[in-house]
């Protein structure tokens, strides 16, 4: 059965559930990614779908959607039911539907649990997958908690403006803009002196807990998360936890080879 809410006050405690976003054509990656989905990418000697489950089995999670689409079968084909990493797995499928991050996340919905865990099928982050679903937990008064890392640019553009453990604003900058608080200004102060921009410096992580209740509001059909988070954002309702690791991501050959060397050092260390 899905993983849905209970309103029976005995009701079992719900599993800890992660959603995997991994239905994108990764055109960026073509080639390697012509006939394999790039969730099923070789690197460091397995495919990396499985080092991602096997990340989320060790943070004690049970249970993963899969929301599939380009090439969703050979996921379906590779993965199973989970049982092989420990979890129960389930899928949601766009099919050959092009749904976005919020259509594909909407699509899931009859699958998912009063919170869990969204994350991506090309990040490997080097942290507790944990930690996102544990704070957003402690603070009901919140409807997502967002991990982030202070980039400032240097592994991708950064997104998110952090002030007292919230993110304040997300926004994502269109190609050439510049990161503001460098060279953009704004007045806003009550002398109406110019005041430089408070910088967006820290980035999504991408690793993201978030409340049923916000994807039960999203229409059904394509969409992108991107305003989802802004919104709230704007509302004060997604707070930040900051980690302090670099992320690693293989939507890109550069970042496929800078986690293909992490992996192999990290093998190093465990024989």
């Amino acid at each position: 059965m899905p993983n849905v809410p209970s309103t029976d006050p005995l009701a079992p405690p719900l599993r800890r559930q992660a959603v995997v976003l991994c239905g994108g054509l990764a055109t960026r990656m073509y080639p390697r990614t012509r006939d394999v989905p790039k969730f099923l990418l070789p690197i460091a000697g397995r495919p990396f779908g499985h080092h991602l489950l096997a990340r989320l089995a060790e943070a004690s999670y049970e249970e993963v959607v899969l929301c599939i689409g380009h090439l969703g079968d050979a996921i379906r084909e590779a993965i199973g039911d989970g049982a092989a990493f420990g979890l129960r797995v389930v899928v949601a499928d766009e099919g050959e539907t092009r749904l976005g991050t919020a259509g594909a996340l909407r699509r899931a919905l009859p699958y998912l649990g009063e919170a869990f865990l969204l994350t991506y099928g090309d990040s490997y982050l080097p942290f507790d997958y944990a930690a996102p679903l544990a704070d957003l937990a402690a603070h009901p008064e919140a409807r997502g908690t967002m991990s982030v890392y202070r980039n400032e640019d240097r592994w991708d553009d950064s997104n998110c403006e952090i002030e007292a453990s919230r993110v304040i604003r997300y926004q994502k900058r269109k190609p050439g803009e510049p990161r503001d608080g460098v060279d953009a200004w704004g007045s806003g102060s009550p002398d109406g002196a110019l005041r430089p921009k408070p910088r967006l410096d820290h980035i999504d992580y991408g690793a993201i807990a978030l409340r049923r209740e916000v994807v039960a509001a999203l229409p059904e059909g394509p969409g992108d998360l991107a305003p989802v988070l802004t919104a709230l954002a704007a509302e004060g309702a997604l707070r930040a936890l900051v980690v302090t690791q670099r992320f690693y991501e293989i939507g890109s050959e550069a970042g496929f080879h800078e986690l293909e060397a992490h992996l192999g050092a990290r093998a190093e260390v465990f024989t």
